[in-house]
């Protein structure tokens, strides 16, 4: 019978061979982090941070507001001293007590801060009650500058609260509780799974810092995700065309087409059958096509609007019309997608060209007057660096789009996930969304400026005219029956703005809805779930809050409302059809080979 000390020896050999196994582990890991790093090749620094020019005028006019107002600028300074003080006795206190001060402020609705030992512990409560008292006083001093230019204080708000976001102290090993005590309870081995997971992702994006955020293993494109059956029918260097098999006996006689964003994948609308709005439509009794994008390489650096709208769009409709031998199609445009749907619309009116039946819009900007949360980014000095690197790579790299998407949702996208994956060791989910989110595409280089000069930065669409094909488009010349659907929350495309493109849309016909939720889920919104309601109002004339506080509220998927109005735009119903004819075999099925191709770093 083996004695206590001896149980003691065998479990301090046992401690440390984990511990010498730690360290090998990290010693290789260590080797693999500077090999990552050394493969690097990172963005313009011109697209990490604003140009300096943004914080001298914000230096300048603060300096200048102190000495034309001192009282003000020395009373916010001597509150925020005074407060600092007082958090630092009663830390003291609490020390001695053992108990929590009256005077400590929490935050319940930050879920940053839910661990009870920030509430509780003499330490971390301090650590958090300074850190909120220096965001305050953070925003307080962008608050308080009065003579900026609007659009530059709007940005230096943005760029101020990053740094407040990245310096919050649960991004840090020592001042997060919940981290100290996974290290305490896996005796290190969660620190040692979250270098692994560091590794990985520096691995996975040529030394670029991108977390992931679901497991990749977990998904297989045509497996367990963008499963609706189907054929690509046709393919070229813009795009592969796939035709879904009907799912009813017949189908109503004029076909459907989608037109996904390419800036992501297509699958956005076939995730899971419970979800798939692809799906869903064949379904109602459709022949539905969908537009996958080519995932370009640096060979596409001269690929512009143009090429989009004349190798996809109006490509896509023609070979759609061919294998249906129908002489006009409904076409769906989603995003990107349905700001260029509208481009085209305008192009075919120029050309005489009616192949299009109707148009639905899902959150689709026309109007940029106001670039909405995109604002910081929309400046010339990012977009100045933006051309630096797409003129250097050939294309806009997807991790770059990515990042500044995250970043607009920092605390979610990118901290959060950034300590369960580093700090707390945990694998990313399984899901499929955050998979599918990851999953990014480049965009070409010509592509991507004229987008932001001529759309985005110029507005040229909505004012004056864009030029394109050899035509003056304009947001005007649509004129087909239109359904837009946007949504309440959407940081993206904001239903507000997309209204006022829809406002100026030359159609007699118009259907617009706002969903509930942001610009994925209010989408992705299946009449099975009855999660999210939508609004409708017939009346367009009215300005964006007026339509909305005077609009009808209805329970449930707007699915089945637009579906009622596509109906009454496909014609009578006939046999349904298999993918493809003659003239176009199926090449492979769905979801197809383009949608596969992974995006460069």
């Amino acid at each position: 019978m083996a004695t206590q000390e001896e149980d003691t020896d065998q479990d301090e050999a046992a401690n440390l061979e984990k511990l010498n196994e730690n360290l090998a582990r990290v010693e290789q890991l260590s080797q693999r982090l500077i090999a990552a790093l050394a493969s690097k090749n990172p963005p313009k620094s011109t697209l990490n941070s604003p140009s300096q020019e943004l914080f001298a005028k914000a230096a300048t006019n603060y300096w200048t507001e102190m000495l034309e107002n001192p009282g003000r600028m020395f009373e916010n300074q001597l509150e925020y001293w005074a407060q600092s003080v007082r958090h630092f006795m009663d830390a003291q206190q609490m020390m001695v007590q053992g108990t929590a001060p009256e005077s400590a402020e929490d935050a319940p609705e930050d879920k940053r801060f839910s661990n009870p030992l920030w509430q509780t512990h003499p330490y971390f409560n301090y650590v958090k009650q300074q850190y909120l008292l220096n965001a305050r006083a953070i925003e307080q001093a962008v608050a308080d500058i009065d003579d900026l230019d609007p659009t530059e204080k709007r940005r230096l708000a943005y760029f101020s609260r990053q740094i407040i976001d990245m310096m919050s102290p649960t991004n840090f090993l020592g001042t997060n509780p919940d981290a100290l005590e996974r290290a305490v309870e896996t005796e290190g081995e969660s620190l040692v799974k979250g270098l692994e997971n560091l590794v990985a992702d520096l691995e996975a994006n040529q030394g670029e810092m991108v977390v992931r955020l679901a497991d990749e293993t977990a998904f297989e494109l045509g497996g367990n995700i963008a499963t609706t059956p189907g054929q690509v029918v046709y393919r070229n260097e813009m795009m592969e065309l796939i035709q879904y098999e009907p799912a009813t006996e017949e189908v109503h006689e004029t076909p459907l087409v989608i037109f996904p964003p390419w800036i992501n994948k297509y699958y956005i609308l076939d995730l899971k059958a419970k979800n798939s709005l692809i799906k869903w439509i064949t379904e109602q009794g459709y022949t539905l096509f969908v537009v996958s994008w080519v995932n370009p390489d640096a060979s596409y650096a001269d690929v512009g609007m143009e090429d989009y709208i004349e190798e996809g769009f109006l490509r896509a409709i023609e070979e759609v019309k061919a294998i249906t031998g129908q002489n006009r199609v409904n076409a769906v445009g989603y995003c990107i997608a349905g700001t260029t749907l509208a481009l085209t619309l305008s192009l075919m009116k120029k050309r005489g060209d009616k192949s299009v039946k109707s148009a639905t819009f899902f959150t689709a900007l026309t109007d940029f007057s106001d670039q909405g949360e995109f604002t910081p980014f929309l400046q010339d000095d990012f977009i100045d660096g933006i051309e630096e690197e797409v003129s250097e790579q050939g294309v806009l790299r997807a991790f770059i789009l990515s990042r500044t998407m995250s970043f607009l949702r920092s605390k979610d996208l990118v901290y959060a996930p950034a300590v369960r994956s580093y700090m707390m060791g945990e694998t990313p989910p399984a899901f499929d969304l955050l998979y599918w989110n990851g999953d990014g595409a480049n965009l070409p280089g010509k592509m991507t400026v004229e987008y932001l000069r001529g759309l985005c930065q110029d507005n040229r669409f909505a004012e004056g005219g864009f030029e394109l094909c050899g035509e003056t488009l304009n947001v005007r010349d649509v004129d087909v029956p239109l359904l837009a659907v946007t949504c309440e929350t959407d940081h993206i495309a904001a239903w507000r703005d997309c209204y006022r493109g829809v406002q100026m849309m030359g159609s007699r016909n118009k259907t617009f809805i706002v969903s509930e939720s942001g610009h994925i889920a209010g989408v992705v919104n299946p009449p099975s779930k009855n999660k999210y309601g939508h609004y409708t109002n017939s009346d367009l004339s009215l300005p964006a809050e007026d339509w909305l506080a005077q609009a009808e509220y209805h329970e449930g998927s707007w699915w089945p409302r637009w579906e009622a109005w596509l109906r009454k735009r496909s014609g009578k119903k006939i046999a349904a059809r298999i993918p493809g004819d003659s003239e176009h075999p199926p090449l492979c099925p769905a979801p197809g080979t383009y949608v596969k191709q992974k995006a460069s770093s």
